[in-house]
């Protein structure tokens, strides 16, 4: 079983399992058509958003392969607690140590290096914490704030895969971004 221990804390963010009380900030993302634009997942109805949560709260630990680990990203922007978006980390492979890193943000918080924290703090979790060897990314190649920040986290591009999947109604590109245990550990020694 692999499960950090809560709350993450980052300079600005509690990365914390999804709670009750996160519907209405979950909703804002889920409900709108921007924020799923690049996503497998459609707008949701409030019910839909109901049952996502319902899985999110449940998403704490990672037993098996294919498991997902979902985490609120709270931050105080204007004085209250707000889940300004979430972090996720797919367990890919146990006998390979892989693992994959998503984000999502809330439009009303996006460009403030939120996900950036967040996607570090999963790294290290993911690493440091679960001893994955290698961690990957795949996003729409539309998705220029993506793979930007994929780049940014010192992720390397691996892979442009070319019209490998229909996605929503149409044949779409993704990049894969990933990096390696060792390129973390670099990556950190030569930070400080």
């Amino acid at each position: 079983m692999l499960r950090p221990e809560y709350p993450i804390r980052t300079e600005r963010l509690t990365l914390r399992p999804f709670a009750e009380d996160d519907y209405a900030d979950l909703h804002l993302m889920t409900g709108d058509p921007e924020v799923v634009r690049y996503l497998y997942a459609e707008v949701h109805s409030p019910d839909e958003t109901r049952a996502a949560l319902q899985r999110r709260i449940g998403q704490t630990e990672l037993t098996g392969e294919g498991q997902w680990l979902v985490l609120a990203m709270q931050a105080e922007p204007e004085g209250e607690p707000r889940v300004v978006g979430q972090v996720v980390l797919r367990w890919a492979s146990a006998v390979h140590r892989q693992g994959e890193l998503g984000f999502t943000m809330s439009p009303a918080f996006q460009g403030r290096g939120y996900a950036r924290e967040a996607a570090e703090a999963m790294l290290r979790v993911g690493f440091e914490q679960f001893g994955l060897h290698r961690i990957y990314a795949a996003c729409d190649t539309r998705n220029a704030p993506s793979w930007g920040l994929l780049t940014r986290l010192g992720m390397r591009r691996e892979a442009h895969f070319v019209e490998d999947e229909i996605f929503k109604g149409e044949y779409g590109d993704q990049y894969i971004y990933a990096m390696l245990d060792r390129e973390w550990t670099k990556r950190q020694t030569s930070s400080t």
